[in-house]
């Protein structure tokens, strides 16, 4: 008889859903995890960052207040104040994943995991090494940053979000590599800390992954904060240089800093832990899953950013869901990937759910556009922050929801109505048909609609 019904490999984003969801079921269910419950996205990611964004925010409404008729004289930032809020957060959420363990009947295994067979698992901890069977194993060891030759961090000068997040030591500037989400958070809140910010991306426009549209908004308000950019270059090399760094760009320009970031992507958690020896298949790296979440490997499912559909915490989320239903025997919707939304939470913010209008056309889509600009929302106006606008591609045969864009102060927040509408199958003339409070950012979404069927009033 097996130890457990199920053993989950990993407590991120990913892997404590699928281990609390499991014990629910009546699953007898043990989560390995060598670090911190609530991996990279609770201590090192997400939630942490999100703390330091709120005091970036903050600061620059303070910095602005003679706008909205208020003197405020003599910010200062009491910066290792504001990192030690930032891990307050973190360690509340934490001691929260344990204590939803024990609510549950989760046995949290703390240390090392490797897989001995897909029924057997050895974790090597402080008391030594033991070895755990089970019906079913989960793997769900999330990713770290990607690194290059000549781009290694060495967690002091040259660093990862993982050292970023919780240094004390104020920078006054920094190199950032790459203008994705942590690239550009980072950005934003180093830059309302009073730092000289540089971007280099090897892209000709910031946020790559996002509508070119958009991300060229938020690239112009960063750089009416003092962003510099440099796009369309790849750095060759980032070295220590006394207390600073040096960077070397692809032509010729050297560029010089406090402390250089090294945000570039994600690498997956899948070496040195028995997957290969498992037989498990790998796509550059990361784990081969089906609709399922199944690998090739019998009994043997995957979840999370070390799978080949993973990437944010809330489709580890929606996956850990998914996969453990199936296992307990239950029916699962499974999960939408093309209703996945992305959300990047500098300001202005920028969140996407469906396809952008590139990838509609290759896709041969015939389609309407709707745009409306915050600029024209009365809320929007009223709270000073007006830059940036709502756009939806609506098919032209049945009206579905095929993407929205949203650039603007609340756009991670207002993104949640598109991607229920896509989720749910609701068409444009839902949204038309469904009363939005006034005023509210939210009309902004209605009138987006409405202008790409030729019935908006507003513009």
């Amino acid at each position: 008889m097996a130890d457990w019904d199920v053993i989950v490999v990993g407590a991120g984003p990913g892997g404590y859903p699928a281990a609390i969801r499991a014990a629910q079921l009546g699953l007898k269910t043990a989560c390995i995890e060598r670090e911190k419950p609530g991996g990279v996205c609770l201590n090192w990611g997400c939630i942490p960052s999100k703390a330091l964004l709120k005091t970036a925010e903050l600061a620059n409404k303070i910095r602005h207040a003679d706008d909205f008729g208020l003197s405020v004289s003599g910010l200062a930032v009491d910066y290792p104040k504001v990192i030690r809020r930032s891990r307050k957060v973190s360690e509340r959420f934490e001691k929260g994943v344990r204590g939803l363990f024990k609510k549950y009947g989760v046995t949290l295994l703390s240390g090392d995991a490797r897989l001995l067979a897909a029924d057997r698992v050895e974790v090597t901890g402080a008391a030594g090494a033991e070895t755990h069977t089970c019906k079913h194993l989960i793997v769900a060891t999330g990713a770290g940053a990607r690194t290059f030759p000549g781009l290694t961090p060495d967690g002091e000068v040259v660093v990862t979000y993982r050292e970023a997040i919780v240094a004390e030591a104020q920078p006054s500037s920094v190199i950032i590599l790459g203008s994705g989400a942590i690239g550009m958070e980072f950005a934003y809140f180093w830059n309302a800390m009073g730092a000289q910010i540089t971007v280099v991306e090897g892209l000709p426009e910031i946020l790559p992954r996002e509508d070119a549209e958009c991300a060229a908004v938020v690239r112009k308000e960063m750089q009416k904060q003092g962003i510099t950019f440099h796009l369309g270059r790849m750095a060759r090399s980032a070295t220590r240089d006394g207390d600073g760094a040096t960077v070397l760009l692809d032509d010729g320009t050297i560029l010089r800093a406090d402390r250089v970031l090294v945000a570039l992507g994600i690498r997956p958690n899948t070496q040195g832990f028995g997957l290969e020896e498992l037989g498990v298949t790998l796509d550059r790296g990361f784990i081969a899953i089906d609709d399922a979440c199944r690998t090739n490997v019998p009994g043997v499912y995957a979840v999370g950013d070390c799978t080949t559909r993973g990437g944010l915490a809330h489709t580890a989320m929606a996956q850990a869901h998914a996969c453990v239903e199936r296992i307990a025997g239950r029916h699962s919707h499974g999960v939408n990937y093309d209703a996945i939304p992305s959300c990047t939470y500098c300001q202005p913010q920028i969140a996407s759910v469906g396809l952008t209008e590139e990838a509609a056309r290759k896709a041969g889509k015939s389609f309407k556009v709707g745009k409306f600009p915050f600029s024209a929302n009365g809320k929007a106006q009223g709270a000073g922050a007006a830059e940036g606008f709502v756009k939806v591609l609506v098919d032209d045969r049945y009206g579905e929801i095929l993407g929205a864009h949203l650039v603007g102060a609340e756009a991670t927040e207002l993104v949640a109505e598109f991607t229920l509408a896509m989720t749910a199958e609701a068409t444009a003339e839902t949204i038309l048909a469904t009363v939005h409070a006034h005023p509210t950012h939210a009309e902004a979404m209605y009138e987006a609609v409405a202008n790409a069927l030729g019935a908006s009033v507003h513009i």
